[in-house]
């Protein structure tokens, strides 16, 4: 495993990235390119070695509901070749929410950052992913805050909106 300081020097050697101190000790590398809400690619890199990079918007990792993997115990090249694809996917315009052919609905909901829902009276809210969470809005108004996708698409269909094209 590499250590703390290691790890730091290969986020650091990565221009895209900016690092940002956070609590405890921890950092966090944001890529202030990003073309989605998220921007965070190393998130709580911590001095005991552990930390996640964002990967929801790749194939073959296995991530948490907000799209991040362990890197606890990557080596050197694991952590460049997953870090180079996190800002890669990351520099290309979200995809549209809609089911494609083929693809789980995992992954679809780790590829949407907002989708607008729509009720039969024709009110119209937009759920946004921002960082950490899920935000309904109405307009400019914040209507709910959500931990996860599926609890607000729970929310969402029980009130009776449906997502729209």
């Amino acid at each position: 495993m590499l250590s703390f300081q290691e790890k730091l020097e290969l986020f650091t050697s990565f221009p895209k990235l900016t690092r940002n101190d956070v609590s405890m000790g921890r950092v966090n590398f944001h890529f202030e390119g990003s073309l989605h809400e998220k921007k965070t690619v190393v998130y709580r890199l911590h001095p005991n070695g552990s930390g996640y990079i964002f990967a929801g918007l790749l194939d073959g990792y296995e991530t948490d509901d907000k799209g991040y993997t362990s890197i606890r115990d990557m080596d050197a090249e694991e952590l460049r070749r997953l870090t180079s694809a996190s800002i890669a996917s990351l520099s290309k315009a979200p995809s549209a929410p809609a089911q494609e052919p083929g693809q789980s609905r995992a992954a679809r909901r780790r590829r949407m950052t907002k989708s607008h829902w729509m009720n039969a009276e024709g009110n119209s809210l937009e759920l946004r992913n921002e960082e950490d969470l899920w935000y309904l809005y109405a307009g400019l108004n914040l209507e709910m805050a959500f931990e996860t996708y599926d609890e607000a698409e729970e929310y969402l269909l029980e009130e009776g909106f449906k997502p729209q094209a």
